[in-house]
Parts: C-alpha cells; structure tokens; sequence
C-alpha cells in the first residue's frame, strides 16, 4: 500500500504558478496604465477632464487649433453646465443659455444674437452688426458705420464724419466745421467756424443773377451792359478754410426774415450790397417787391413774407452840418464826431437787421469836430500855424465808436447790427484822381501779386478799435457782428467796373500812348460780381443769429 506518494501531488504546483504569474503581472499592468494615464494622459483629447486650457499650456499639452474639450470648472465662481472650451481659442460654449465664454479676454458671445459682453470692461459686441455696447458709460459703438451711441445723453458721434447727434435736443454737432444743426426745425448753427479766412475758387455754376434780370442795378455797376469783354470775375465764390459758405438761397433769406425789416445804413458801397441783395431776391423771388420808397428812404416790401429792406444815405454816419463853426466858414462839411447822425436813429427800434458802411467819405473834404471843438480836418486846414489833434483814420475810428455805442445803448433797439469792415480799393500805382487803376484786371490776385494798401490796412485797423471800443458800453439786448470783408476782398481787383462805368460808346477803356490810365471807377463792385458775396456773408451772420435765438 502506496501512501502519500509524490507523484500523486505533483500537478497542482505546475497549475498555480502559471495563474499565480499571470494575475500578478495583469496588476502591474493596471497600476502601470493607471500610473502612465495619470502623469501622461493619451492624447489631448482626455486633458480637460484633469487640466484647464491654462494648465494644460504650461506642462506643455496646449492642443491644436482644430480639438475642443469638454470639461467641468466653475466659471466666475458660478457652477456652469454643458459648457465646451475651445483650448485654442480659450473660449467657452454654453450649450444651454448658446453662449461662448473666452476665458483669456473674459468675454462672453451670444450665439443666437451674434453679440459679445466683456466682463471686465462692461462691453457688448454684435458681430453682425459690428457694434459694441458698453454698460459701464451706457454708450455703442459702431464699427461698420464708426458712430457711438451714448443712451445716457441720447447722443450720437459718428467718428467718420466727426458729427453728433443729440436725440433729446433733436440736435447735430459737427466738430470738423463746428457746425449744430437742429433736425427739428432743419436750421444749422455754425458755432465758430471763421468765415472770413480762405480762398476764392472757380466756380462754373455763375453768379447768382444776370445784368438783364435786375431793374434796380445802377449802371455804373452794371459792367457788363457797360461793355465790359471779361466775364470770370462773375464766377469765383469765397470758400472758408473750416468750413463752407453756403450759396445764397433767396427763399431761406425770406423766411429768416419773414415779417422783419433790413436797413443797408451808410456811403454808395452801402447801395452797393443793398442794390445787390434786391437783384439776387428779385431773380428768385416769385414776387416782384413793392417800392414803397421816397426821398429820404428807399423802401422794398416782399408781400408773401412782409419782409422789408430798406436803405438810408449817411455819408459819415456821424451828425453833419455846413453852417460856420468857429474858424471853419460855412459851406464845407462839419463832422461832429461824437454824435450820431440823427437822420436815421429815429428809425433804428424798428429794424431787426442793420448793416452799415462807412470809411471812404472820410477822403473827402470836412472839418473834424469833437466836444464842440475843431481837432482837424481833411482836405481843408485855414492855418498851417494851427496844429491838427487827429488826421482822417483817427476821426473814422472814433466815428465807429460813436455810431455803435449810440446803438448798443439805444433802450429801444434789440435787433442785430453788422458792421461790414472797410471795402478796399484798387488804385494800384496811384490814387482815385493821381493815375491809380485796375484796368486790365481779370482774375483775383494771389499772394504773389497782392498789393497792401498802407491806408487800406490803416482805416480797417481803426475800425476795429472803434468797433470793440463802442460795444464796451452796451446796456441793451440787441446784437452785434463784425463782418470782416477786408483782407479776403484785397485780392478782388479784378471785381470792379474800372473804365467801364458808363453806356458812353466813346468811353476811354485803355491807356493813352504815355501810360496814363482811363478814367476808372475802382472802388465799386461790379454787378453781378464779388459784391454779392458779401450778402452770402450777411445770410450766414442773420442764419447764426436767428438760430442761436432758437428762431
């Protein structure tokens, strides 16, 4: 009897070690692959579930531009669901609420609307639309159309235009020309823009009327029908550097002025503009105006408006009389200087608009006067042993003192003053009666060509002194403006009737054989002309006044 024989046990050892081994080297297996999973994740597609995007880039498993992950992490510590982050883009997709989230820029797109909303900066961008809003100052910005909406001042800035719209005042700023205009009752107020520093440049539209089509042109002016063979001084137009000076449009004028009344107060240069004023209307107008005039006054009424112009003679604009007065006999004029002429103050509290002319007459012969004393005199002097106290520039600037300080403190004038600056002459190489000229004059003069007048320069200077030293003492409500015709008319040589003043067919329209020049009128504008810029200058100050006023 066989017991506990060996070979009875020996197949089991050779069964158990084989499985033994095996089971043990499958949980090296797992710990390895466990191991290699958790420090080497297999592929960038598994790197959310343990690495945000941040993370990931700073071990070195930024993934490419074309793999999303999927991942949960709160997001401005708010728990977020079925968000997906675009690694490349660092952007997050919430699919619930179809928003993006880039968590770089912490900005966050709707999807459905197309816009973005930046956290940080309180902004919102339609990127159909290319528009951005921004919560914090309330304001949009368009970038298609480069305009800001700003909800809280209900305004608008398109930056490509440089304009902005105010929608509670119904209001447009353009800071480019510094110009408002009022959308409600579409009048645009230019808030600075100087009209007074630019060029002239051709303009093939023309003048704004013809020689033939206006019955109240004086024929000295009417060059032209005097013969005149030129025709381009007809068609330059004066262009401000900042801003335009618009055509002159007879029909607003009317309406500005609708039941007022313009008075043109001053020398023939004042009937120049106003003879120029009623040929622009009268061309346009459907309506011829009814002269209601006489002696003293010419009076022009425009019935669908009630609108009036009128013109008052005032050489000086200072009292005038002829009797004797101390040494100076009877018979040459004698200007009181410190009072105005009385012959149209009278009139002044029923004007709304007043222009005056004044500064060529003070060439002429007069005695001076001032504080019931003779100070000088211009062209007469009895007694060279006697010392003058002012020469003729001195006695105008006073006289502009006077006449706007008489205005500005009259208790029953409130309209609107424009005192148009000294109109230069061209006399060139002489004076009006010593062989001055212009003839042969085509184009405006530029720079190069420009001839200063020392007087010219001299009576527009003291112009300004007495206009800035009569305003000093205003007391009422009326207004007053400067219409600073002077420099940009210095180069207008071209713009006056030179020797063609007259029907006269025998006229002298050329030099003699030794250079002396015909007999000239350069101190006249021709019309139509240059002259009727001055009435574009006049709309733009009424425009500007009356819109200022809300009118």
């Amino acid at each position: 009897m066989r017991s506990g024989s060996p070979k009875s046990m020996t197949p089991y050892p050779k069964v158990l070690l084989p499985f033994a081994a095996s089971v043990g080297g499958l949980a090296l297996f797992l710990i390895f692959a466990c191991l290699l999973l958790i420090y080497q994740p297999i592929g960038s597609k598994f790197g959310g579930y343990f690495y945000n995007p941040d993370q990931a880039s700073e071990i070195g498993l930024s993934p490419s531009n074309n793999e999303i992950s999927v991942f949960r992490i709160p997001l401005n510590n708010t728990e977020t669901k079925g968000r997906i982050v675009d690694p490349g883009t660092n952007g997050t997709v919430d699919s619930g609420n179809n928003w993006t989230i880039d968590l770089g820029t912490n900005r966050t797109v709707d999807l459905g609307t197309n816009t973005t909303v930046g956290s940080d900066t309180n902004t919102t961008v339609g990127s159909d639309t290319n528009t951005t809003f921004d919560s914090g100052t309330n304001t949009t910005v368009d970038s298609g159309t480069n305009t800001t909406v700003d909800s809280g001042t209900n305004t608008t800035v398109d930056s490509g235009t440089n304009t902005t719209v105010d929608s509670g005042n119904n209001t447009t700023f353009d800071s480019g020309t510094d110009t408002t205009v009022d959308i409600g009752t579409n009048m645009t107020v230019d808030s600075g823009c100087d009209l007074y520093n630019g060029k002239w440049v051709y303009d093939s539209g023309g003048p704004l009327y013809s020689n033939n089509s206006c019955p109240v042109l004086t024929q000295m002016q009417n060059c032209q029908g005097n013969g005149r063979p030129d025709q381009e001084y007809e068609n330059w137009r004066w262009k401000p550097t900042q801003c335009d000076l618009p055509r002159f449009d007879p029909k607003k004028f009317l309406e500005l002025m609708r039941g007022k009344t313009l008075a043109f107060i001053g020398d023939s240069v004042a009937r120049n503009q106003m003879e120029s004023m009623l040929c622009i209307l009268w061309q346009a107008s459907v309506e011829a105006p009814t002269n209601r005039g006489n002696k003293r006054m010419q009076r022009y009424y425009f019935r669908s408006t009630s609108t009036m112009i009128i013109r008052i003679w005032s050489s000086w604009l200072v009292h005038k009389t002829n009797e004797k007065f101390d040494f100076a006999p009877e018979g040459v004029d004698k200007l009181h200087l410190d009072a105005p002429d009385e012959t149209f103050m009278d009139i002044i509290p029923s004007v709304d608009v007043l222009v005056l002319s004044s500064g060529h007459w003070f060439a002429k012969k007069s005695v001076y006067i001032l504080n019931n004393e003779i100070v000088g005199g211009q062209l007469w002097w009895p007694d060279n042993t006697r010392k003058k106290k002012i020469d003729s520039t001195e006695a105008f600037e006073i006289s502009v003192a006077t006449i706007i300080s008489s205005l500005v403190t009259n208790p029953n004038y409130k309209g609107l003053t424009v005192v148009r600056s000294y109109s230069p002459d061209h006399y060139e190489g002489g004076a009006w009666n010593t062989g001055g000229s212009c003839t042969g004059k085509v184009k405006p003069a530029v720079d190069g060509e420009l001839v200063e007048s020392w007087f010219t320069n001299t009576m527009h200077d003291k112009q300004v002194s007495g206009f800035n030293r009569g305003i000093k003492n205003k007391t009422n409500k009326s207004r007053v403006k400067f219409m600073d015709i002077t420099k940009p008319f210095s180069y207008r040589h071209d713009g006056h009737p030179g020797p063609y003043r007259s029907l006269d067919p025998n006229k002298i329209t050329k030099r003699s054989a030794d250079g002396r020049p015909p007999p000239q009128d350069c101190l006249h504008w021709c019309m139509p002309g240059p002259v009727d810029t001055w009435n574009e200058f006049l709309l733009e100050i009424i425009r500007r006044d009356f819109g200022g006023e809300g009118s």
